[in-house]
């Protein structure tokens, strides 16, 4: 082949048009499922909960990291998996399955940095029980390319923020898969929130106070220079304790405390955390008591919204979207309002494509 050719029909080739989200159907949220049959999936939802596409699942999901520009979406396994699953949205294909090393467990959680080329994910490295991040090439058939500490046990969300800087979720807590998901440090445990450069530098660490050592640090949201975590309390679920804690880089964090009778309805555990879509207000929910509620974002408790098994919540043009164990999607702005009532009990979490810009 004449090199002059060579280099025509390699200009087309990179030229082709690249796929995007439009061509899955342009999804405002991406959620895990089990259906009524017992087979699970993963589903893009509209901005009014409705379906934009079924992919089916060989397990139980948990959470997934979403491509900025790509329609894709790593699927990870609830922890403690071994395995994600890259899924091209567009197609419904496994594009990919990543293999956790030898010693190493996923979390079930990730996020992209490099403009989508490298993914990010939690991970146990269990002979020590330290948290790891590990890193994939996109670009390099999602090759391992290596990882870096996170310096506490247990990391679970991680969230990418501008400049590529990492918010990771160290709950605390020590596991291991012969022991499933047994908590084998609860005497020792030490939550923290870290923030990590692109380069694994770390940037900053938060800490509870000792009286709060057993809230376990779980999920992050982010907005405007605020990063939201959400805890799950591992003591006597009789006890009041804060379950969501704001913090800004360089500052102390935020507890923030509802009324006596509202901490105690959550049941110590805070399942997901979202800012509603102006970034003003603030939420968490909790499945096991049955409510979500509503914070500003200087700590002040505003209401309660009642929901049995209410999970999932994401931000919406109005407040929040929220989904529960029994099929129902709801707008929640100062009341709630059904959307959708489908046959299927969605899992714990709502990816938001509009927190990918």
């Amino acid at each position: 082949m004449h090199r002059r050719t060579f280099l025509t029909m390699l200009a087309a080739g990179t030229a082709l048009p690249q796929a995007t989200w439009a061509d899955a159907g342009n999804p405002a949220l991406l959620a895990a499922a089990r259906d009524r049959n017992g087979d699970f999936a993963l589903y893009g939802l509209s901005a009014r909960g409705q379906d934009v596409f079924r992919i089916a699942l060989p397990t139980r999901g948990h959470a997934a990291a979403v491509h900025p520009t790509a329609p894709e979406a790593v699927a990870f396994a609830r922890r403690p998996g071994t395995f994600a699953l890259v899924i091209d949205c567009a197609s419904g294909d496994v594009a990919a399955r990543l293999e956790a090393p030898r010693g190493r467990h996923f979390y079930g959680h990730g996020a992209f940095i490099e403009g989508g080329d490298i993914l990010c994910t939690t991970e146990n490295a269990i002979d020590s029980g330290e948290g790891r991040i590990g890193l994939w090439a996109r670009g390099d058939g999602w090759r391992r390319i290596g990882e870096m500490p996170t310096h506490g046990i247990g990391p679970h969300e991680v969230v990418r923020l501008p400049g590529d800087i990492l918010a990771v979720a160290n709950g605390g807590i020590r596991t291991h898969p012969d022991h499933g998901r047994e908590k084998l440090n609860l005497d020792t445990m030490c939550p923290s929130l870290v923030y990590l450069g692109a380069d694994g530098r770390l940037l900053e660490q938060v800490m509870l106070p000792e009286d709060l050592r057993h809230c376990s640090i779980r999920h992050l949201a982010a907005a405007n220079g605020t990063v939201a975590f959400a805890m799950q309390w591992q003591g006597d679920t009789a006890e009041p304790v804060p379950l969501l804690g704001l913090h800004r880089r360089g500052e102390d964090p935020v507890l923030c405390e509802p009324p006596l009778v509202e901490s105690l309805a959550m049941q110590g555990y805070a399942g997901s955390v979202a800012f509603d879509g102006a970034g003003a207000r603030v939420a968490i929910t909790s499945p096991r008591g049955g409510l979500f509620q509503i914070f500003d974002t200087s700590g002040q408790f505003l209401q309660s919204l009642r929901r049995p098994d209410v999970c999932g919540i994401a931000p919406a043009d109005e407040g929040f979207l929220v989904t529960d164990g029994l099929g129902g999607v709801f707008g929640a702005d100062k009341s709630l309002h059904a959307l959708a009532s489908l046959p299927r009990a969605w899992d714990n979490h709502l990816v938001a494509m509009a927190d990918l810009v």
